[in-house]
């Protein structure tokens, strides 16, 4: 074997491990990042409330059963509709399956267009403290 290929050989070998090298760091910089982004959509989520507390009300119990088995507090609290149309959200939630008994749908209409209607002020989402980074890392 002549110098030349046991020096080309051996940078072939050096590129090679370099390339190996390179590709983990890619590799283990993809994961690390990865954890991360997923600490701290974790953190993020801990630090909301999505099942803000419905009111009380006659229906409360009902709603809670009917809703929150499928949906976030806050996907309900934060709607402000006509009774028409709760009536359509109700019927249309029952065609998907929400159990909701018959005697019970216009009670839970009743409960949600009290207390979500259109004459309610508008939902205000929680804020974070003064200060405080923002989940979008901006602060306020």
């Amino acid at each position: 074997m002549s110098r030349h290929s046991t020096f080309k050989s051996s940078l072939s070998r050096r590129s090679m491990t370099r390339q190996g090298a390179n590709l983990f760091v890619k590799i283990f910089s993809g994961r690390l990042l990865c954890a991360v982004m997923l600490c701290a959509a974790i953190t993020a989520v801990a630090q909301s409330s999505p099942n803000e507390p419905l009111p009380a009300g006659a229906a409360k119990e009902k709603a809670e059963a009917a809703c929150l088995t499928c949906h976030e507090g806050r996907i309900i609290v934060q709607q402000r509709l006509t009774k028409a149309a709760w009536t359509k959200e109700v019927d249309k939630m029952i065609k998907w399956g929400a159990e909701v008994d018959a005697k019970d749908r216009d009670a839970l209409i009743d409960y949600f267009s009290t207390n979500f209607g259109t004459d309610q002020p508008a939902f205000e989402a929680p804020r974070t403290p003064a200060g405080s980074k923002s989940k979008t890392g901006k602060g306020r």
